[in-house]
């Protein structure tokens, strides 16, 4: 088992904008005034390309694939919330909370990873429960610790808890479920996904505990943390908004390991979390500023992890 890979599939956009289906409860999304709309997916597409140039340039395996004009998929971009690959060759398929986000789902994603020699054993598609209004968003619902076997979930509109169980019963993970909280206008309202406030890596965990509300959840979730010997770096809610929640590990050459964000996120860390981060892992940060502002998701976000086997 891996905890990290070689290998990412990323979704570049061709329609990009704020989509206004998600901004109801992804609270870190925001209209940017007086920029046109192919402006706002110019400058996305090429936050895109400069990050899928920088992790190649770090022997990260890239494969992109296009979005297409045949639906309109203003997140495209975030293909982690609509399916994960697993090392036994099993591929998960989610249901997801806004409807136009279920256009992204793609059969021929499958098809050209298949042409890269990976091999698609089974597909295990949740996307049925979308008929009883319950979601739960792939990787951005649910943090894996695939070599410990624990399956992290924030409950929010768009993680329900029964689905999340299923998926940790069916992919034979341990069910670690909490919810963690943001201040919106004054009140405490759900975070919408687990990875804004959460990362884990092989060694480390970067994690708002401040956002687990709830003493007991809280405690649980740091000493299931702490089994597994994972370094833990607290984050503040400040810090999440600046998505440095939302990280991914992932395998650079000669299995040097990364630790990937944006620019705004790396920029919102102190000196003492960017040096307790570096006793683990290298750094790399692009700035993704548009992608943020107006996806309300960051560098993790755009990244699917690729654990299938090769023929």
């Amino acid at each position: 088992m891996q905890q990290t890979t070689n290998t990412i599939l990323m979704i570049r956009p061709i329609n990009f904008r704020m989509n206004e289906q998600t901004a109801v409860n992804n609270y870190y999304q925001k209209f940017l005034d007086n920029v046109l709309p192919e402006t706002v997916n110019s400058k996305a597409q090429q936050e895109f390309d400069v990050y899928a140039e920088k992790l190649r340039a770090i022997g990260v395996h890239v494969v992109v694939v296009n979005d297409t004009n045949a639906f309109d998929t203003p997140d495209s971009i975030f293909p982690n919330n609509w399916i994960s690959f697993h090392e036994n060759g099993n591929v998960g398929i989610y249901p997801m909370f806004a409807e136009n986000r279920r256009n992204e789902r793609r059969e021929d994603v499958l098809i050209q990873l298949e042409n890269e020699g990976f091999i698609i054993n089974e597909i295990v598609d949740y996307t049925s429960a979308e008929e009883e209004h319950l979601f739960l968003e792939g990787t951005g619902s649910v943090l894996l610790d695939r070599i410990n076997r624990k399956a992290y979930c924030a409950l929010s509109p768009r993680a329900d808890e029964d689905l999340f169980i299923e998926f940790c019963e069916d992919f034979e993970y341990t069910p670690i479920v909490f919810t963690a909280n943001q201040t919106v206008n004054g009140k405490r309202k759900a975070i919408y996904h687990t990875n804004v406030m959460m990362c884990l890596g092989e060694t480390f965990a970067v994690i708002c505990l401040e956002s687990i509300d709830d003493k007991k959840e809280r405690k649980n979730v740091i000493s299931r943390l702490k089994e597994d010997n994972k370094d833990i770096i607290a984050i503040t809610e400040a810090q999440v908004n600046n998505f440095a929640g939302n990280m991914l590990q992932v395998k650079g050459k000669d299995d040097e390991l990364y630790l990937v964000m944006s620019q705004s996120a790396y920029n919102s860390l102190t000196t003492s979390q960017i040096t307790a981060l570096e006793k683990h892992t290298k750094i790399l940060s692009s700035s993704l500023n548009t992608i943020e502002a107006c996806g309300g998701g960051s560098a993790r976000c755009m990244m699917v992890e690729v654990f299938l086997p090769k023929g």
